[in-house]
Formats: structure tokens, sequence, C-alpha cells
């Protein structure tokens, strides 16, 4: 007997508030670095491509989110609606981590994302590029966790 699967509100179609609450909730989910926690969300069959990753199914996603995870270190990231239709949601990204060594990078990123009627994600694409930058460049200083609510969003960068 197979567990059902939980759905995950709210639900397509998306109005501009529903968006942006699922939007805040996977950023939410995405700063915990929980790797089970955060594919919860998205179909057991969910399908990504992640730079030049391509990934099928939570087990997939699982094991590379925790490979990402201790690789970037110290992650904070904070996600923007940028469009949505129906079903689908564009997001606009960045995140701020070190690696190993120390060195500090800002990630910038878009993705587009497909729900199921559950409200799970049953498709994301993402792309990503990686920009070097000083520690004293940093501007997402919160403690690790969710971003607190007075943070705020994106700001434009010239980088």
């Amino acid at each position: 007997m197979s567990t059902p699967i939980a759905p995950r509100p709210p639900f397509p179609p998306f109005t501009a508030e529903t968006a942006a609450q699922k939007v805040r909730m996977a950023e939410d989910a995405w700063n915990s670095r929980d790797p089970e926690r955060v594919s919860l969300a998205y179909t057991p069959d969910s399908r990504w491509r992640n730079r030049s990753d391509f990934l099928v199914g939570r087990p997939a996603i699982v094991a590379f989110l925790a490979a990402k995870w201790e690789k970037e270190q110290e992650y904070r990231l904070i996600k923007e609606l940028w469009g949505l239709k129906d079903n689908r949601i564009a997001v606009r990204f960045q995140y701020e981590w070190h690696d190993k060594d120390g060195a500090w990078y800002r990630s910038y990123g878009n993705e587009q994302w497909e729900f199921d009627e559950n409200g799970l994600m049953r498709r994301r694409e993402a792309s990503i590029n990686d920009v070097p930058i000083a520690a004293g460049e940093r501007r997402f200083l919160w403690p690790l966790g969710p971003r607190p609510s007075d943070h705020p969003g994106l700001e434009p960068d010239p980088r």
C-alpha cells in the first residue's frame, strides 16, 4: 500500500497573491537547507533541469540538494515572483554562499515552475550564474534559516 501524497496549497490556477505565497513558501523551505523537507513540495516523479543537471523524482532531488548544500555553505536565498499563468509560475532569485575555502558568491537565477492540481511542483527549470563577491559585499546577513519578514526582497543589482 502506497502512502497518499499530501496536497500543498495554494492550488492552481494561481492569482498574484497565491503565487507570491507559493514563492515565499518555497524560499522558506530552501532556506531550511533540509533536502527531505524541500522534496515534499514536488511530485514523486518531478522533472528538473538545474543548470546542466537533469533530475527525475524525489530521491534524485534529495541527493542533489544534499550535495548542493554541502558545497554551498551558509546558503541564504531570496526568491521573487516574476510572472504567472494558470498552473505556472516564473521566479527570479539570488542567493549567497561560500565554498569550503571561504570564497563568497552571489548566484543569480530564474526558474520556471509547473504545478499539478494538488499544488505539487511537477516541473522545475532553473538557469543560474555564480558571481564571486567579497565578504564585505554580502547583503543576505540574517541568521541561517528563513528570511525575516522585515528583510527587504531583491533589489536591482548592477552586477
